[in-house]
C-alpha cells in the first residue's frame, strides 16, 4: 500500500480492455461481464464493476464471487430497484480475492473509500454508511460501530455496505482482539475501577476487562495496535509480529504467554471458518437511546446503581405441543447474542405457562448460582402478576436471593413489581419502558423461532 493511503489494485482481469491513451494496441477479443462471471473462482473477494471507459462504477464484496457476481445477471436482477440501473452499465468486470468474508468486508471499505465509485453512492437508499470508529486516543480505546463518526480524535475505518455484516466482524474481531464495545470512560490508575464489576463479554474471554483493571494500558493498547494492523490490510505484518514474540515467550519459558499467542494466530488463519458475518451480527434497530433507558430503570425502580445486565425470558407453545423457553442478554442497553439461550421444557405436561417458568428460573439461576457467576440487575419475566409469582416462586425453592425481577403484561404494558399490589403504568414514551418492551419483544421473537425450527423438525424429519 503506498504511503498516501491508495490502494494498489492487483486486479484478476479476466479479459482486460486495451487501454484508451493506446487506441493501437490491438484489442483482445471482447467477453461478455456474464459470461466473465461465470469464471470467476468460489472463494471470498471483493468485486469492480466497469463501464465502457473502464471507470470503477461499482464495488461490492462476496462469499462466493462466481455465485454473487452471477446473480447480477439472470433475469431477476432486471427488477430489482437497486440494480436495474447498474446493470446496464456493466461493460467489465475486475476481481481481488481475499483470505476470508472479514477481509473481504475491510477490502471492500478501503476500495469504496478511495475510488469512491458512483454507483456506490446511489444504492444507499439514503441511509448514513455504517463506519467502525476506534477511540485510539483514549488510555484503553473502545471500538463503536457508529452511523455519525466524530470529527477528530478517532481513527475510522468505512464506509462499509453492510450493517449487519460489520457489526458481525466487530464480534468476530473482538473474539481475537479482546477489545471492548462499551462507552465507558476509564482512566489509567483510577483505583475505582479496581472494584468495578465487568460485564459477560470478561467471563466469555470475549474482553480483557480494562474496567476491572485485568489488564494493564500497554498490553491493552497493544491489542488495539494490532487491531489497526488487521483492518488496514497488514495481516502479513501482523503475522510476523506475533510469531517473533511467540517465538520470544516460548525461549523465555513464558508457556502460558506463547499459547495465547498461538490461539490468536489460528483464530486469524481460521477466520473464514467462523461462519457468515449476518449470524455473528448483533440486531441493528434500537428505536431508543440505551443511555437514556438505562437511567430510566434506574429512576423507575429506584435502583442503586446503573442496571449494566438485563435478562428476558419467555415461554412459547403452539397447540399444545412441545413447550419451549427463550432467554436474551442485554448488556449497557443492547443486545448481546453471545448471551442468548433456548431450553426445553422437561418436567411440565401439557400448557402450563407458570410451571414451564418455574423450571426454567430454577434451571437458569441454579446453573448461575453454581459456576459462581453474577445474576442480573433486572429479570424481566414476560407476563402478567401470575409469570412474576412463579418466577418468584422458583427462587425460592432453590434458595437463592433474587435478583430484581419483575413482568410485563403485553396487553396493557403493566409493569408488575414485587411487593406492590398494584402494577405500573408507564408513560408511552418513557425510555425505561421502551427499553423493557425490547427486551420483552427480543425474548418473545427467539422463543417463537426456536419452537418453529422444533417444529419444522418434527413436521419434516430434519
Amino acid at each position: 500500500m503506498p504511503d498516501d493511503g491508495t490502494i494498489e489494485l492487483p486486479l484478476n482481469d479476466l479479459s482486460p480492455l486495451a487501454s484508451s491513451e493506446n487506441p493501437h494496441v490491438e484489442r483482445p477479443a471482447r467477453v461478455d461481464p456474464w459470461e466473465k462471471a461465470r469464471q470467476l473462482p468460489t472463494t471470498p473477494g471483493v468485486y469492480l464493476m466497469k463501464d465502457r471507459l473502464g471507470r470503477v462504477i461499482y464495488i461490492g464484496k462476496a462469499v462466493n464471487l462466481r455465485s454473487r457476481v452471477s446473480s447480477y445477471f439472470n433475469r431477476t436482477a432486471e427488477f430489482d430497484r437497486r440494480t436495474a440501473d447498474l446493470v446496464p452499465e456493466i461493460a467489465d468486470l475486475d476481481f481481488l480475492p481475499a483470505d476470508s468474508e472479514v477481509d473481504a468486508l475491510l477490502l471492500e471499505a478501503r476500495l469504496i473509500k478511495d475510488i469512491q465509485p458512483r454507483f456506490n453512492q446511489e444504492l444507499k437508499d439514503d441511509k448514513t454508511f455504517p463506519y467502525l470508529e476506534i477511540f485510539h486516543r483514549e488510555d484503553f480505546p473502545r471500538v463503536e460501530f457508529t452511523r455519525k463518526p466524530h470529527p477528530k480524535g478517532t481513527k475510522l475505518y468505512g464506509p462499509f455496505t453492510s450493517a449487519k455484516r460489520l457489526r458481525g466482524a466487530i464480534v468476530v474481531l473482538q473474539k481475537i482482539f479482546k477489545f471492548r464495545t462499551c462507552s465507558l470512560d476509564i482512566d489509567d490508575g483510577d483505583p475505582r475501577w479496581r472494584w468495578f464489576r465487568p460485564c459477560l463479554l470478561a467471563s466469555i474471554n470475549q474482553c480483557t476487562a480494562p474496567c476491572n483493571m485485568r489488564v494493564s494500558k500497554d498490553e491493552y493498547r497493544r491489542e488495539i495496535r494490532r487491531l489497526m494492523l488487521f483492518l488496514d490490510g497488514k495481516k502479513d505484518e501482523l503475522f510476523d509480529e506475533l510469531k517473533l514474540e511467540m517465538q520470544a515467550a516460548s525461549q523465555a519459558l513464558k508457556f502460558e504467554k506463547a499459547g495465547r499467542l498461538r490461539d490468536q494466530i489460528k483464530a486469524l488463519e481460521n477466520l473464514n471458518l467462523r461462519g457468515n458475518l449476518k449470524e455473528n451480527a448483533q440486531p441493528e434497530v434500537f428505536y431508543i437511546d440505551p443511555k437514556r433507558g438505562l437511567k430510566g430503570l434506574k429512576k423507575i425502580f429506584n435502583l442503586a446503581n446503573l442496571p449494566r445486565r438485563i435478562e428476558g425470558m419467555d415461554i412459547a407453545h403452539l397447540q399444545g405441543g412441545e413447550t419451549v423457553a427463550s432467554l436474551v442478554q442485554f448488556i449497557d442497553g443492547l443486545p448481546f447474542r453471545q448471551g442468548y439461550k433456548r431450553f426445553r421444557i422437561r418436567s411440565v405436561e401439557g400448557v402450563d405457562d407458570f410451571a414451564s417458568m418455574r423450571e426454567v428460573v430454577s434451571r437458569r439461576l441454579r446453573r448461575l448460582s453454581q459456576e459462581g457467576e453474577a445474576f442480573p440487575d433486572i429479570l424481566l419475566i414476560d407476563g402478567g402478576k401470575g409469570q412474576l409469582n412463579a418466577a418468584l416462586e422458583a427462587m425460592r425453592a432453590i434458595d437463592v436471593t433474587p435478583p430484581f425481577t419483575v413482568s410485563l403484561a403485553k396487553q396493557e404494558e403493566e409493569i408488575y413489581v414485587p411487593g406492590e399490589p398494584e402494577p405500573r403504568k408507564l408513560s408511552r414514551h418513557s425510555y425505561g419502558l421502551r427499553l423493557l418492551q425490547y427486551v420483552r419483544d427480543e425474548a418473545h421473537r427467539f422463543a417463537q423461532h426456536y419452537h418453529h425450527i422444533l417444529r419444522r423438525k418434527s413436521t419434516f424429519g430434519e
